[in-house]
């Protein structure tokens, strides 16, 4: 579905290659675009309805006729794993004790469910669909979160009516394409093309401009910073609101402030290799990928000091209250020591080791392994 799911079509994909080259065979089912077709999007608008008209009325019938018609699929080695929980609903098509699902998050639950911390509002056709999804997950036989935050948080909100029989685990998320260190000569080619000047410092931070990724945080570190520090503030992702940016000129920051929108994966690699720090001051996160994404490409990295920023970086990262800019700032000072930064960067690339993707596929693996057992 074009519903703008990226980093959910990355995991699907990155885990379907990974089982094949452990020897498996797999393959990916996506909902059929019938009602939806023509539709650029079905992240809003029209398009949103026609996509639910295709996803949770027409497609669990195609799922299910799909499988009876499918000798293949009907083995009794063959298990479906749901990669998204959004699209937990699916677990009631599919073969019973033959199936699991990936959390990545409940953020969009907690917040329908009231939780301000989640910092996703949700409207009342929004509290509806969340219930569904929930209900369906707090079923699951078989279960994975990508953190132990996202597994305390779902047992809490399961209030202790939780399966008997439940094989739920945390497998942390791996790295869904090659992350690694770039020259400085073949990084600052991308870097000076993408709007940032040639041996300028710069911190950054990648990510949308939703509310919890608090972005505002490096602008009020540069104030913070006053003279002590004069580089640029670098925002990869999501353009730049007009709300953001008049704060930006209200701050005197105009003329320090580059915005990269959607870079590809190759300036994305050189923004990583040659910032200062990467800044990564979310209020909430089901696991944050570019935590590790920066350490892998040699960023030294200061994180918002809320799980599961923490648990992710397990001590390689500097971790401050993302309400209070001076932390960040002083950390960030702390980081223009040239040997406090080469000992965090040390650490980064020791803590990306264990997010390799061989590893955590073995883990999948055993759980399916152990269900066919048991």
């Amino acid at each position: 579905m074009p519903d703008g799911q990226e980093s959910m079509i990355r995991y699907t994909e990155n885990l379907r290659e990974s089982l094949i080259l452990s020897g498996h065979s797999a393959e990916i089912w996506v909902p059929t675009v019938f009602f939806g077709t023509g539709q650029k999007s079905t992240a809003s608008g029209l398009g949103k309805w026609l996509g639910y008209l295709d996803k949770w009325l027409l497609y669990p019938f195609l799922l299910r006729f799909r499988i009876l018609s499918n000798t293949n699929k009907s083995r009794q080695d063959t298990f479906f794993h749901i990669c998204d929980h959004s699209n937990s609903p699916y677990l009631s098509s599919l073969p019973l004790y033959r199936k699991g699902i990936t959390c990545h998050d409940v953020l969009a639950i907690r917040g329908a469910f009231g939780f301000k911390d989640a910092y996703c509002d949700a409207t009342m056709m929004g509290k509806i669909l969340q219930n569904r999804i929930f209900k369906h997950l707090r079923q699951s036989k078989i279960l994975t979160t990508v953190s132990q935050l996202t597994m305390n948080q779902l047992i809490e909100l399961c209030k202790g009516d939780l399966p008997e029989d439940r094989n739920w685990k945390v497998i942390h998320n791996s790295f869904n394409a090659d992350f690694h260190p770039m020259s400085v000569a073949e990084s600052s080619v991308l870097t000076v093309k993408a709007g940032i000047p040639a041996q300028t410092p710069f911190m950054l931070t990648i990510g949308s401009g939703l509310v919890r990724k608090n972005r505002k945080m490096l602008l009020d570190m540069a104030v913070e910073l006053g003279a002590k520090w004069d580089g640029l503030i670098c925002f990869a992702g999501q353009p730049l609101d007009d709300e953001f940016r008049t704060y930006i000129v209200q701050l005197g920051l105009k003329d320090r402030v580059v915005s990269i929108e959607n870079p590809d994966h190759q300036t994305l690699l050189a923004l990583y290799s040659a910032c200062q720090a990467f800044i990564f001051p979310s209020f909430s996160e089901g696991f944050g990928w570019p935590l590790i994404e920066a350490q892998a490409c040699g960023a030294p990295v200061i994180a918002s000091n809320i799980e599961p920023m923490p648990e992710v970086s397990n001590g390689s990262a500097i971790h401050a209250d993302p309400y209070k800019a001076p932390e960040f700032a002083a950390a960030f000072l702390h980081l223009l020591n040239e040997e406090n930064r080469n000992e965090l960067i040390k650490k980064g690339y020791e803590n990306a080791k264990r997010f390799d993707r061989t590893a955590i596929t073995k883990e999948f693996i055993q759980l399916y392994t152990n269900q066919s057992n048991g």
